[in-house]
């Protein structure tokens, strides 16, 4: 298939298209994964925090879902193929009214992300652009490129590696910091017990 001639069609470049599916994924990330368990692509975002607001916070992240649409229809994604992601929208909205459980759910139905999904299938069928790395770390990958444009040093492979898996690695450290004050606070209520009570103190001769 001749790439260069469907981005043309459509009055686009490579660049531009990567550009915009990066301005969607920015978006994605923000409405439904801003914080998210390290080394994966589940977590929350504004959209779940919206939805703790009855009804108007509901509406409002309906609304704001539109824009993914808008990027999604600006790369010459076709409008029936963005129809399963609308559909998760209104889903979305219904769902977050029910208080608690909605706000809940809403960390798991992510609208903006399937909408990035459907996008990025699409140009990599009609574009050939396979490279995922924009999509998945948008600010990061963004900042990244700018300082590789600056200094070699950036375009190294392990460097870049690294830097844009910053947040995992954090995310990993807090983790372990978590692991360790929650196994401290358990010996210490243990501890505290037995000598309270006196149980596992007594010592069994024969």
């Amino acid at each position: 298939m001749d790439y260069q001639a469907k981005l043309a069609e459509h009055g686009l470049t490579r660049e531009q298209v990567i550009a915009t599916e990066r301005k969607l994924a920015k978006f994605a990330n923000t409405m439904d994964s801003l914080v998210r368990i390290p080394f994966t692509k589940q977590g929350m975002g504004a959209d779940a925090a919206l939805s703790t607001i009855p009804l108007a916070g509901d509406i409002a992240g309906l609304v704001l879902t539109g824009y993914a649409f808008i990027l999604g229809r600006q790369l010459g994604v076709p409008t029936h193929k963005m129809t399963p992601a609308v559909r998760l929208a209104l889903i979305d909205m219904v769902v977050g009214i029910v208080p608690g459980i909605g706000t809940l759910l809403d960390i798991f139905i992510r609208p903006s992300r399937k909408t990035l999904g459907i996008v990025h299938e699409h140009l990599q069928v009609e574009y050939g652009i396979t490279e995922t790395m924009h999509m998945d770390r948008p600010f990061l990958h963004e900042s990244l490129e700018s300082k590789q444009q600056q200094s070699r040093f950036w375009r190294n492979p392990v460097i870049a590696w690294l830097y844009l898996h910053i947040p995992d690695m954090l995310g990993l450290i807090v983790i372990v910091f978590v692991a360790w004050g929650l196994w401290a606070v358990i010996s210490w209520l243990v501890s505290l017990f037995g000598q309270t009570t006196g149980f596992g103190s007594v010592k069994i001769t024969y």
